[in-house]
């Protein structure tokens, strides 16, 4: 039933075929992968419905100036590469795009981002759509960011992982990746690079469907995910007493919990209604609305401000 309420929901918002107009979280072809989409495509106020702002709905983290995607001369660089491994979950062997920190040692161990794409991206959307390298080889350069991996996954989990056809045809794709993430991915990356497996270590974030996946993955594995957060999440999201059966798990074990979302979105809705239910129980979360829309400039600059209180002993 959720499934077929989201491809309603989102099936309704399509953009109409004159505008030539890709799903709703990919505003590039897949093999566009050279530099970042930060075009405004999205910011219209009739995507997904009307726009109801309330009093918490407001900006609280500046936008960030373009340089932050610039790659700088005389700094040290980590390495991107996509990597393949044996999902028992989907029967397959699938794909994975990681970021390994600049000067990274397998003498040393390091903290993972878990980083999930739309319902029309891949496991090279975040890089096409912030050039996550650049993004993360600056922060980490200006000790705004600890050395941290990052893993794209597919979060697609079907044979036929590409984003071809009716995306929205996939969605329940989208659901089984939990066991995917859970069983296949996280213990391949644990068994190849130097990571601290552990909670405390792991954080899991997305954009737009991936921000769904995110919160109704890691809301539900406290045990796993102690970093969580949903850019402009979509309404693949859970209700928020389904996310949080238990209200003081969250309170104690959760280190950040991050929701964002652009004034423009038309999708605002369903961070709307997490954000209030969050506020109502007491859980503590930051929740950053934007002057954007559902489009890469708001997942971009979200992450550059998610990503610099990840991992810390006092996250701002």
């Amino acid at each position: 039933m959720r499934t077929l309420f989201y491809l309603m929901a989102v099936g309704s918002i399509l953009p109409t075929p004159v505008l030539a107009q890709s799903p709703p979280d990919s505003a590039v072809p897949a093999h566009k992968a050279d530099t970042p989409d930060l075009r405004p495509q999205r910011n219209r106020s009739g995507f997904g419905g009307p726009i109801e702002l309330g009093p918490d709905d407001k900006q609280i983290f500046p936008d960030p100036t373009d340089n932050i995607t610039q790659k700088r001369e005389g700094i040290a660089r980590g390495k991107l590469e996509i990597i393949e491994y044996e999902s028992k979950t989907v029967g397959t062997t699938r794909k994975m795009n990681v970021y390994t920190p600049p000067g990274y040692s397998k003498d040393r161990m390091y903290p993972v981002l878990y980083l999930l794409h739309g319902i029309g991206g891949d496991e090279s959307e975040w890089q096409r759509f912030s050039t996550l390298d650049v993004l993360f080889d600056n922060l980490i350069a200006d000790e705004k960011a600890v050395p941290m991996i990052v893993v794209m996954p597919n979060g697609r989990a079907q044979k036929n992982d590409r984003a071809e056809g009716n995306v929205f045809e996939s969605a329940p794709a989208f659901v089984v990746f939990e066991r995917d993430l859970l069983d296949d991915v996280i213990p391949t990356i644990e068994s190849r690079y130097a990571v601290l497996a552990d909670r405390e270590h792991r954080a899991l974030a997305g954009l737009s469907m991936g921000g769904g996946q995110s919160l109704n993955f890691g809301l539900s594995h406290l045990d796993t995910f102690a970093w969580i957060g949903g850019f402009s999440s979509a309404p693949n999201t859970k209700p928020p007493e389904e996310l949080l059966p238990d209200l003081e798990k969250a309170r104690t074990e959760l280190k950040l919990l991050w929701l964002s979302c652009g004034s423009k979105d038309g999708l605002i809705r369903t961070s709307q209604r997490t954000q209030r239910y969050l506020k109502e129980k007491g859980i503590p979360h930051i929740w950053n609305v934007d002057s954007h829309g559902h489009d890469p400039m708001h997942w971009r600059n979200n992450l550059y401000h998610f990503v610099q209180r990840l991992f810390r002993a006092t996250p701002e």
